[in-house]
């Protein structure tokens, strides 16, 4: 009897254990860790009797002695074809993973597991997965904290089905809503965006860590880099970013993630300078590697690959300019499965793919799958809903308010109204699976179970979803006029129906008809505004003269007419789940307050855009026939209350850069939980005891900190969300921005309470790229701005000095974080 091989033994560090591995491999078997070639429902079948694998799935097995990984076992969808009656439920979702592993295990010389991966977009993309709001309704929580809970409880769900990675959408910028995924997107903001990557990450993979908890997954960040700048808004279409603007606003909601310990991400479809990203070794072996640091795994987007053909010439030479570049893992293309072609021919080297496979080995030796590759009779993890609801609640924002209309009494007549209106399908956004029946509530069942005693609630449709046809407008012209008040439902859909014809990446194809989807994957738009039917239905009902509350339950910002002196209230709620109808009538029955604040611009029409609160200070003053500015600026919430904002004070007006990180040196920082912040990301605890760059003493002076006061002058309690700002009037290597984010704080006062916020101006607020590509304080004349939004926010001014000030005189003692009645 022989010994165990070196890599079976789980004592042994995890890189010995991958190099023993690799060390054993054959070509063959190594090209096959690198594949994803396998759509995973079509890895089983169902019978009268469950589910058995299939001999296609056995093939492909065989043709590599192994397999590295299996996309969607569990997916379904209309584009998948998997339905409630085909797929995999919760309750055999661990059985049939466990087949496939067994399979896998048992059946090859090796006896490599193979990674079972899963898209867990707003909650697990299977049958019985709890659905979390969309990206853009977690981005207007401004909570990264409630978030980290849900993934947290997501990631769970995963693990008990048998998975092993989520797929997460995280690191795209709504940088043009007419981008049908602007769903996926947190908002318009890189520190926005960053905060909840960061809190992705630890709620996924739980505490950094060599190894996983065998609740936690691994999650691969989509998409790698810039693809919510394609020109135009159009899908995988070129972006025009240049290495600045990508530094800039498109890469750090990733070096976040990377930084927090993400195990992977996705190369995206987009080019950038000339080259598709999965091809791109500047961006995926320069800046991840070796400047970030990052040791993870990098995946392909689906059929990716095979687009480089165009430039390779063959599929051998496309795959092994993807491998060289610094992909990994394939997904579903036709290159990779024949890197082994590549390697003999001399195009790429053995040790290039030895790094990819070793690193797929690292990610499965981190999962513990080698000890424990097989999940078993495990009971179901519990699913976020409380969270999902939870998450809804907060995402609602009031955009705007007459200050009667809302909240809603009892004893009335409501006129309920609107093709959204009586639709969980159509507020659960893109990437879901089939709901089984009695799954969530709608808008209308929300208002019919808050509605006090004595409320009477009636409802017509009033129109189609999109086109133009009239002719539901008298229903609905006659029970508003009969009502007390109008609550009108519109916006959009990303409700993949069977009908809808897809691409071989499953992205909706938009010529002609696609199936009534006005948004997700694939569904770009040219022009924002409500369509023809729903703007008819809103104008015919605001011209009876009922007081009228406008619903908006979409996945971009539709471009907004001026509804001043028409509608009573407007209300944003970004598809909010399926518990999503719950809380929207909680926020309009005022049992709870409209919390939401804007992650995106809200456009006064598509012709204006961009309309990004964050763009290059040029001063532009608009075109000749609208503004420049957005109709609902980044940040904007309205609250059933009203808060007055104090002037924001500083510390200290004055500043030396030899205080942050030394002139010219690049600001680094670890991660750290509360206010703390990652490398270019403030709002946290300044650290100034110690020496600065190049061991030059820092001087002591204690942090600056900014401190404005908030005051609830109201008659009902407010959640304040209070928002940090940076503005670069004079100096620095590179022209400034009109301000950016740098932080915010969320602050409850009751009526007539206020609070005392303060935010440490770090590193991290004042930093810029400079001409080098680093991040870095230089010195020159800054705003320091506090305020509820991105264009009512005040400043004071604060000067960076090359060299260290002298004491001010009479300068202000940091603010403190506590209330004062």
């Amino acid at each position: 009897m022989t010994d165990a091989p070196l890599f079976r033994d789980p004592a042994v560090p995890v890189a010995a254990r991958v190099r023993d591995l690799l060390g054993r491999m054959t070509l063959n078997e190594k090209v096959g860790q690198v594949n994803q070639r396998m759509y995973g429902w079509d890895a089983y079948e169902r019978t009268a009797t469950g589910h058995r694998l299939t001999e296609a799935f056995r093939a492909e097995v065989a043709a590599y002695d192994g397999m590295g990984a299996l996309y969607g076992l569990q997916r379904a969808d209309a584009w998948s074809g998997v339905t409630a009656e085909s797929g995999i439920g919760a309750a055999e979702g661990a059985r049939v993973s466990d087949a496939v592993q067994r399979h896998v295990v048992e059946r090859t010389r090796l006896g490599i597991p193979v990674l079972l991966v899963e898209e867990m977009p707003h909650g697990l993309q299977a049958l019985d997965g709890t659905l979390l709001p969309v990206n853009l309704a977690v981005g207007a929580t401004w909570n990264p904290e409630l978030y980290e809970e849900a993934a947290a409880l997501a990631a769970a769900q995963l693990r008990a089905r048998g998975g092993h990675v989520a797929l997460v959408s995280a690191l795209d910028l709504v940088r043009d809503p007419r981008w049908g995924r602007a769903e996926e997107c947190f908002g318009e903001d890189p520190y926005l965006a960053a905060r909840f990557t960061e809190a992705l990450v630890r709620g996924v993979q739980g505490p950094p860590g060599e190894r996983f908890g065998p609740d936690r997954a691994a999650v691969v960040l989509k998409h790698f880099a810039g693809q919510g700048a394609a020109v135009g808004g159009r899908n995988s279409a070129a972006t025009e970013l240049g290495l600045r603007e990508l530094r800039e606003i498109h890469l750090e909601a990733a070096e976040a993630g990377v930084r927090a310990g993400a195990a992977g991400v996705m190369a995206a479809y987009n080019e950038f300078d000339g080259l598709p990203c999965a091809a791109n070794r500047d961006l995926l072996t320069g800046i991840l590697r070796e400047t970030w640091g990052f040791t993870g795994l990098v995946m392909a987007d689906g059929l990716a690959l095979d687009r480089l053909v165009r430039l390779a010439g063959d599929p051998v030479a496309a795959g092994a300019m993807a491998l060289a570049a610094g992909t990994d893992l394939s997904l579903w293309d036709g290159c990779f499965p024949r890197l082994a072609e590549a390697v003999e021919g001399g195009l790429v080297d053995e040790a290039v793919l030895d790094a990819a496979v070793g690193r797929v080995l690292t990610l499965k030796f981190r999962l513990g799958l080698f000890e424990r590759p097989y999940t078993g009779d495990r009971p179901p993890a519990a699913g976020p809903e409380r969270l999902s609801e939870r998450i809804a609640r907060e995402s609602v924002t009031l955009l705007a308010h007459d200050r009667v209309t809302l909240p809603l009494t009892g004893g009335v007549r409501i006129a309920v109204l609107g093709p959204n209106a009586d639709s969980v399908p159509q507020q659960i956004g893109d990437y879901t699976a089939p709901q089984r029946p009695g799954t969530g509530a709608s808008v209308l069942d929300g208002l019919r179970a808050a509605a006090p005693a004595g409320t009477e609630i009636v409802y017509a449709r009033g129109c189609g979803l999109v086109g133009g046809d009239r002719s539901a407008l008298p229903e609905a012209v006659a029970l508003t006029a009969g009502a007390d008040v109008a609550v009108v439902v519109l916006g959009g859909s990303s409700a993949r129906a069977a009908e809808t014809h897809f691409d071989a990446n499953g992205a909706a194809v938009v010529t002609g008809d696609p199936g009534g989807m006005t948004c997700g994957e694939g569904v770009d738009l040219a022009d924002l505004s409500l369509p023809e039917g729903q703007s008819a239905l809103l104008d015919a009902v605001a011209a009876t003269g009922t007081p009228v509350v406008v619903v908006l339950v979409q996945g971009r910002p539709h471009a907004l007419p001026d509804l001043a002196g028409r509608v009573g209230a407007v209300l944003s709620a970004w598809y909010p789940g399926p518990w999503g109808g719950r809380a929207v009538a909680d926020v309009l029955f005022g049992v709870a307050e409209p919390v939401g604040r804007l992650p995106v611009s809200v456009p006064r029409s598509a012709a204006q855009l961009p309309v990004f609160y964050n763009g290059k200070d040029h001063g532009y003053r608009g075109y000749v026939d609208q503004p420049a500015t957005a109709r609902h600026a980044f940040g904007h919430g309205l609250t059933y209350s009203s808060v007055e904002y104090g002037v924001p004070r500083l510390s200290r007006s004055a500043v030396g850069v030899a205080e942050f990180a030394g002139e010219g040196q690049a600001v680094t920082a670890p991660a750290e939980g509360g206010g703390g912040y990652i490398r270019g990301l403030g709002g946290g605890p300044q650290r100034n005891d110690g020496p600065g760059a190049g061991g030059v003493p820092r001087p002591v002076h204690g942090p600056v900190v900014c401190s404005v006061e908030v005051r609830n002058t109201g008659e009902r309690p407010v959640r304040e969300t209070v928002q940090l700002y940076v503005r670069r009037v004079l100096g620095g290597s590179s022209w400034p921005r009109v301000r950016e984010l740098r932080g915010f704080e969320r602050v409850a006062l009751a009526p007539g309470e206020r609070a005392e916020v303060s935010f440490t101006v770090d590193e991290g607020v004042l930093a810029s790229v400079s001409r080098s590509g680093r991040r870095v304080v230089e010195p020159g004349e800054f705003v320091i701005e506090a305020g509820p939004s991105s264009d009512r926010a005040q400043g004071v001014p604060l000067t960076v000095r090359a060299s260290p000030p002298e004491a001010v005189p009479g300068a202000e003692a940091p603010g403190s974080s506590r209330r004062s009645p």
